[in-house]
């Protein structure tokens, strides 16, 4: 049976205790943050969110007020789900309440930054949830020392969600928003398949002009797994994909969308997914 879950604020101490416990059973790693630190953000233009399977706490999460100089925003720090609730869509459930609550406050845009080659955050952030993306940030967290980060540089895109937007109120009442299909792209890496069955980057294209209505940028559909395999081929993977992105920004691109591949079993290895860039107008 699946397991009914729904989504609160919290405020109190003893929920955002539950919360530290909870963040540190999912990032073993790291410290969980102060309650000291969640409580007073909660007290000023913060959201803490719990989602509950009845009264167990199985997800989280926690962002704090920003502020760049000329405009507030909400920036959106952790997403913690139980390993025992993976793949529920608590996550996606937890956004669309943060977003719900953010616009409650007055905010118009959420922030944060994810690694763009893990395409389960990139399917729920580009995808599904209508967030968009034009600055890399290179190295953005330092050495990291986690299993998901450790021998890689932490590149990170940083994801704009114009809560307000038609892009977003589209996107998330249609299920992943407008289609756009692989033939209707020019692509800016090149990609083989080496001899272990794993996609390679072979050449990345910086020559593309605005007359290319979009752009395909290609990343492995399962990085972790080449990760695991061959770590100089998830940096290269890194460096492609740094390259592209960093050189496309500059030039006024911006990622609005991702394909997800759905493939057979037998090909999972050698898959890719796509981010969608056009041209910000």
């Amino acid at each position: 049976m699946e397991p009914h879950i729904s989504a609160r604020l919290l405020h109190s101490v003893e929920e955002l205790t539950l919360v530290r416990e909870l963040e540190g059973m999912v990032w073993e790693a790291d410290h969980p943050l102060p309650i000291h630190q969640t409580i007073t953000a909660v007290k000023n233009g913060g959201i803490v969110l719990g989602a509950y399977d009845e009264d167990k706490l199985v997800g989280f999460q926690y962002s704090f007020a920003g502020f760049d100089g000329k405009k507030a925003y909400l920036c959106s720090h952790a997403l913690g789900i139980h390993t025992d609730y993976r793949k529920c869509g608590i996550g996606e459930m937890l956004k669309r309440a943060q977003r719900d609550e953010a616009i409650k406050k007055g905010y118009d845009l959420i922030t944060w930054t994810y690694d763009p080659l893990e395409t389960v955050n990139a399917n729920l952030n580009i995808k599904k949830l209508g967030a968009i993306c034009s600055q890399y940030i290179e190295n953005c967290y330092g050495e990291m020392l986690d299993s998901l980060n450790a021998g890689i540089p932490s590149d990170r895109l940083l994801a704009e969600w114009w809560i307000n937007s038609d892009h977003v109120a589209e996107t998330l009442g249609h299920n992943g928003g407008a289609q756009v299909t692989v033939t209707d792209c020019s692509t800016v890496i090149k990609v083989n398949i080496n001899d272990q069955g794993y996609p390679v980057p072979v050449e990345t294209i910086t020559s593309l002009t605005t007359k290319d209505v979009r752009l395909l940028v290609p990343v492995p559909a399962f990085y972790q797994n080449i990760k695991g395999h061959d770590l100089s081929l998830a940096l290269s993977w890194r460096m492609a994909t740094r390259s592209v992105f960093t050189h496309y920004f500059q030039q006024g691109w911006q990622v609005v969308g991702f394909i997800k591949n759905e493939v057979a079993e037998h090909e999972k290895t050698s898959s890719v997914h796509y981010y969608v860039m056009e041209k910000n107008k």
